[in-house]
């Protein structure tokens, strides 16, 4: 078990390095967070792959089709939280976000233009949206790409350590104190 971090700022520089370390590490754990929404009637929540952070914007990066239940649940109702459990650190962290699905411009059509060269960009060209069923006779591929951009604004993160030592609790926000809190 790694060595215990005593202050607040220590706890806070140490999550933001691990989560800028997550989406250049595959096997890092942080890399497949947990994204929870809502349509303001039921819950839905999925697993997400983590593509960029950006620790002075707060703001953490990842890919979807534009076509996806997720980006109609954001379009009505942006908040949402991102789950992250690392066994070896002992840490989980629930990040309370603003989402918003980017679906053209400059910051799309540049990560498109690396993407699209690799097999993954199989993934946005399917022409049946995410969810359909499969019909086995289709097997075309779309005139375009239903690539899409989420990205999350940090609003506040819950950190929670589980230590032989003692469990402990504290709450990071953007604009708030940070402070301990009973875990």
């Amino acid at each position: 078990m790694p060595a215990r971090l005593e202050s607040l700022e220590a706890v806070e520089r140490a999550l933001w390095h691990e989560l800028q370390a997550a989406p250049r590490d595959k096997q890092h754990p942080w890399r497949a967070p947990v994204l929870a929404t809502t349509d303001g009637e039921t819950g839905d929540a999925r697993t997400v792959i983590l593509r960029e952070v950006n620790t002075a914007r707060a703001t953490l990066l990842m890919y979807t089709d534009a076509r996806a239940a997720k980006v109609a649940q954001i379009a009505t109702h942006p908040q949402g939280t991102l789950v992250l459990w690392s066994p070896a650190l002992g840490w989980q962290l629930r990040l309370r976000v603003h989402l918003q699905a980017v679906t053209d411009g400059l910051e799309l059509s540049s990560r498109w233009a690396r993407l699209k060269l690799s097999p993954a960009a199989n993934d946005y060209l399917s022409a049946t949206a995410p969810g359909d069923p499969l019909d086995s006779a289709i097997s075309a591929r779309a005139e375009r790409a239903f690539f899409a951009l989420l990205e999350a604004r940090v609003l506040s993160i819950d950190w929670l350590e589980l230590h032989e030592q003692g469990h402990r609790r504290a709450r990071f926000g953007i604009d708030a104190t940070p402070r301990w809190l009973q875990p």
